[in-house]
């Protein structure tokens, strides 16, 4: 019998680039055992050293959530759908009363404001009362890029009393493709300095504070507490387990959004009516296992997409109205432009908000992410490693280096070291035999971080003259060619 597998756009570079396939068998224990018979490379993003399926899997038989099922025993029949989603960095109660707002005390709209929200107001759902709620109510926005860029806007065009920013990075020429709140003159500016100018000049009533912070287990607590909804922009795991802990802990709505590529998730995690985020996702991957944006890309428009959902979901909870996506999970393709919708369940033994919790504050997120840990760092010995004004005098006396570029394609065609090879990262362990353990390589990537992994991996397996290349190729182009362009 033939089963459709649908990869996701993360796991894509593990699987050929294939989008879907059709694999035969009986149950899920023989899907998943054909995929990886077909795509090794998927091993070890799937299944743990034991054989499990990871944590931050989840696997859907067509809509439903069969991760904690027997996969022995779960049966797929012709024409079923099996989809991987991997974790990537209504009604009138659903909200308690605000506990804070953009104008308290008011009770009524300026003429003004009836002007500025007269389309608002002529709808039922909406109407007066509903305009007051979103005068009245406030949201709190971590991180202001991809996501907190449509996300401001739109809150702030539609009403919403108080905003609340956490940022503490600058604007880099690289945000502007999808980061629409900035302009090409605030390049170098702080992001919130900038975001409350553009939402004032959009709507000056909107009383906009700002967080110029990491949020952190020390003030997340402190930071969310005045607001009455949550919605998560970030682009890193420590913080989003950081943001639906705290909002468990708390009892605000958490609303999520994510973007890789072409591809989007949203959904509303909120422990009082359903499940939260680690309901879902228990475990986050090991430090390196799905690459982020700076590494993957992203379509510039796709968090415009995915931000206007988070959006919406916020308001639909400001209004008590319509149905949030509690305990659901959108999907969003932007290459086939398809939504898919799947159900995402509470569960009893959930550590945080499940029948008997055991975290009960905040802990050290980077710490339970296997960020910094023994395991996560690659320490490199001083010989390991050269820079970039180093690698340049070495080539100017004539020494025969071996260039190893370990990016993708795509960025080996923006730019390039002169007279580098590349092989992908993802690639290097099936294509090693193309490299000598008698050549000096240097390996390179855009950061220094892929490359590192790369020797780290050659030494391991014999080479003993491999550096790392310290800052990458972006290194390069600040210490020694700037025509060579950032990315």
């Amino acid at each position: 019998m033939a089963v459709t597998i649908l990869i996701p756009a993360a796991l894509k570079q593990y699987a050929d680039n294939t989008d879907s396939i059709e694999l035969s068998g009986s149950n899920l224990n023989d899907l998943l055992n054909s995929l990886i018979e077909t795509y090794p490379k998927l091993k070890k993003h799937l299944l743990d050293d034991s054989g499990k399926l990871r944590n931050f899997v989840n696997v859907y038989l067509n809509d439903e959530n069969i991760r904690y099922l027997d996969q022995q025993n779960t049966v797929v029949k012709d024409g079923d759908t099996i989809m991987l989603v991997p974790a990537v960095a209504g009604g009138k109660d659903t909200l308690k009363e605000p506990a804070s707002t953009g104008d308290e005390g008011s009770t009524t709209l300026s003429n003004e404001e009836i002007e500025r929200y007269s389309r608002h107001l002529i709808m039922p759902e909406v109407g007066l009362e509903g305009q007051l709620k979103l005068k009245k109510s406030s949201v709190l926005l971590i991180g202001m890029g991809g996501l907190g860029s449509p996300l401001a806007l739109y809150l702030a065009a539609a009403g919403v009393g108080r905003i609340g920013l956490v940022d503490f990075d600058v604007v880099e020429a690289t945000n502007l493709q999808r980061q629409v709140i900035y302009t090409t003159n605030d390049v170098g500016r702080h992001k919130l300095q900038c975001a409350k100018e553009a939402i004032n000049a959009i709507n000056p009533q909107v009383k906009v504070d700002t967080y110029e912070t990491m949020l952190t287990s020390e003030n997340a607590l402190e930071i969310l507490e005045p607001f009455d909804i949550v919605i998560d922009g970030t682009d890193n795991f420590p913080t989003r387990y950081l943001v639906n802990d705290a909002c468990v802990l708390l009892g605000k709505p958490n609303v999520y959004g994510s973007i890789f590529r072409f591809e989007g998730q949203a959904s509303v995690f909120y422990a009082r009516k359903g499940p939260c985020y680690r309901c879902l996702y228990p475990e986050p991957p090991p430090p390196g296992l799905v690459p982020s944006c700076a590494e993957g890309g992203v379509l510039g428009i796709l968090p415009g997409t995915i931000g206007l959902i988070q959006a919406t979901e916020a308001v639909k909870l400001i209004l008590h109205t319509g149905e949030p996506l509690i305990g659901r999970m959108l999907l969003y393709n932007a290459l086939t432009m398809k939504f898919r919708e799947l159900k995402v369940r509470k569960e009893p033994d959930c550590p945080i908000c499940g029948e008997d919790p055991t975290i009960t504050e905040l802990i050290n997120y980077e710490q339970f992410c296997g960020i910094g840990t023994e395991q996560d760092r690659i320490d490199l010995e001083p010989e390991e490693q050269i820079s970039a004004t180093g690698l340049k005098s070495e080539l100017d006396e004539g020494r025969d280096l071996f260039i190893l570029d370990v990016r993708q394609p795509q960025e080996y065609d923006i730019c390039r070291l002169p007279n580098s090879k590349l092989i992908p990262l993802n690639e290097l362990d099936t294509r090693i035999a193309e490299l000598e353990r008698k050549w000096e390589i240097v390996v390179h990537c855009r950061l220094g971080e892929r490359s590192a992994q790369a020797t780290k991996f050659l030494r391991e397996a014999g080479f003993r003259k491999v550096r790392n290349l310290v800052g990458g190729i972006l290194a390069w182009s600040d210490e020694v060619d700037p025509s060579v362009p950032k990315y």
